[in-house]
């Protein structure tokens, strides 16, 4: 049996992505490879192979330990895709930017969740065949799609009205997310709700906070800020709404957007490379805030291209779900300790 040690404190911080991934693959792992691992959280003893999901520098001094065994990073940021997120001061953000990449340089291989990642690290001095792409993955068990009658009954619990279209976005409250031109969609229409889940997860050095705080005090009418809400919850937002929204301007794998695709529930993004090498054909795509909002006139207007997208939804999470991803995982911890 394999000693698969995870080091990772992506979960402390609530309303991350990162923390969603790493919180599906422990629970597959046990779940269907019980027999085949031995998987442990935050452990200093002897290990066949340590994943390193967060880039904590006590975990980086443990690289240095031959307990380790082979060390493996999950890759879910660069240092440029920090911009937008987060406020640093030089000459603190040229040193952290450093040693992200030094985090990265002391694994033995590198798993990356988009392949638009590996020519970036490879520019960055890292050997292209020590890098693996896995996407992320989302449980059907967790994440699903219910009936018309349920989705009213959740609306009626979150006091959402019954017969308006829901728009729905997620994420931390960030410059990044595009959180500014949601708010924007919101104002021009009045007759449609709006709901944005997710919170300041990074406080005061979050990009644009003392703007975007104003707006969550005082929103439009019809947009709403639940805050961080559980996942238990989050999966009934899903359900509450007509579509999913995520007007980003940078981003990874988003796991909201597979949690969307998984809950049936129509997808809208701001048109990004990354996306075009992951799940080109199953979203809205939109170049900006103009054309978000004739996008969302004609799906509205649309009954049919509002199914067809739900459709698509529901291809695109059978692609990225537990079942397909449990194997790939599998294979390559074997073959990881096999090299280690």
């Amino acid at each position: 049996m394999l000693k698969i040690n995870m080091f990772s404190t992506a979960d402390k911080v609530k309303g991350q992505g990162v923390g969603s991934a790493y919180t599906e693959l422990v629970k597959m792992l046990k779940k269907r490879f019980a027999n085949e691992f031995n998987v442990t959280i935050n452990k200093y003893g002897k290990a066949d192979i340590t994943h390193y999901h967060t880039i904590n520098p006590t975990f980086y001094l443990s690289t240095f330990s031959r307990s380790r065994g082979r060390k493996i990073g999950y890759v879910h940021f660069l240092p440029e895709t920090l911009d937008g997120s987060i406020k640093l001061p030089q000459p603190f953000k040229g040193i952290f930017y450093k040693y992200v990449i030094a985090f990265y340089k002391r694994m033995d291989h590198i798993v990356v969740v988009n392949p638009t990642f590996i020519d970036k690290l490879v520019a960055y001095g890292i050997p292209k065949e020590k890098i693996t792409y896995i996407p992320n993955f989302v449980s059907k068990k967790v994440f699903y799609s219910v009936d018309e009658t349920e989705k009213f009954r959740l609306r009626k619990k979150y006091g959402y009205e019954l017969d308006k279209f829901t728009v729905l976005g997620s994420g931390q409250i960030q410059t990044r997310k595009g959180v500014l031109d949601f708010v924007k969609l919101a104002e021009q229409n009045p007759d449609v709700q709006f709901i944005w889940t997710g919170g300041f997860s990074f406080g005061k050095i979050t990009e644009g906070y003392a703007e975007l705080e104003k707006i969550v005090k005082n929103p439009p009418k019809n947009l709403s800020f639940p805050g961080i809400v559980s996942r238990d919850e989050m999966v009934e937002y899903y359900n509450v709404s007509d579509l999913f929204l995520l007007p980003s301007y940078n981003e990874l794998f988003p796991m909201s957007v597979l949690e969307a695709f998984s809950t049936n529930t129509p997808v809208m993004l701001r048109n990004l490379d990354l996306y075009h090498s992951i799940i080109d054909g199953y979203y809205v795509g939109c170049q900006d805030e103009s054309e978000m909002n004739s996008n969302l006139q004609k799906l509205m207007a649309d009954k049919e291209l509002l199914t067809d997208y739900r459709k698509r939804a529901a291809t695109a999470s059978d692609r990225y779900s537990e079942e397909h991803l449990a194997e790939i995982w599998k294979d390559f911890y074997i073959k990881q300790a096999k090299e280690g």
